[in-house]
């Protein structure tokens, strides 16, 4: 069963809105991966919850799609499994990534972006 949902932010400004978040909701920065050299990922803390920020200069504004859920897990791989089965599209294999998590895309019957995540 998930532990966590953690809404993510695709933009291809990422410092603008990043911003945005800070001065308007008062959101703190709690890490930037990575953090020297360019960013491609911010986390910001909203009171309790966490809002992700992610860098692609290729996305196009006004475009649909340009938010991911990333659902922390405790197996990838297992429910990676059942996602056809569900209605869902499994875009590729679980990847293990250099900020230790186990990572999957796969996209909701809707068609909506989700990462399946699990601490590694």
């Amino acid at each position: 069963m998930p532990a966590t949902i953690q809404p993510m932010l695709i933009t291809p400004d990422l410092d603008r809105l990043v911003t945005f978040y800070q001065q308007l909701l008062g959101a703190e920065e709690t890490a930037r991966v990575p953090e020297e050299g360019p960013t491609f990922f911010v986390d910001l803390r909203i009171k309790d919850s966490d809002l992700g920020i992610v860098a692609d200069k290729s996305v196009q504004l006004g475009t649909p799609q340009r938010s991911l859920l990333s659902v922390t897990v405790d197996a990838v791989d297992e429910l990676l499994s059942r996602v056809e089965a569900l209605g869902g599209t499994v875009l590729g294999p679980a990847n293990d990534m250099p900020w230790g998590q186990r990572v999957a895309h796969i996209q909701d019957p809707d068609g909506n972006a989700v990462n399946l995540a699990q601490p590694i």
